[in-house]
């Protein structure tokens, strides 16, 4: 995948999760790093961040997402205040 395909992405969902209210964009920023860490592995961030967003330190934001990735499985999007869905602990 290429730089312009993921600063493409990225700046679709993080249009959509400011337009859904407060703390919804770092959250689309986040889950995107989660769900493209392998695709982001050997990419600038920050330029990423940059070119999506205009702020080159959402750059750690992407970073922490792709940290998260190895221990997180992504759910499908609910809406506010419909967050008690049974959760799986594994060790």
């Amino acid at each position: 995948m290429t730089e312009e395909e993921l600063v493409a992405i990225l700046a679709k969902r993080y249009r959509e999760g400011l337009a859904r209210g407060r703390g919804e964009g770092a959250v689309a920023i986040h889950l995107f790093g989660i769900q493209y860490a392998a695709e982001l592995k050997g990419k600038s961030l920050a330029s990423i961040a940059d070119k999506a967003t205009g702020h080159p330190s959402f750059g750690t934001e992407i970073s922490k997402g792709r940290n998260l990735a190895r221990y997180v499985v992504p759910r499908p999007f609910l809406p506010k205040g419909d967050i008690d869905i049974p959760v799986t602990v594994t060790a």
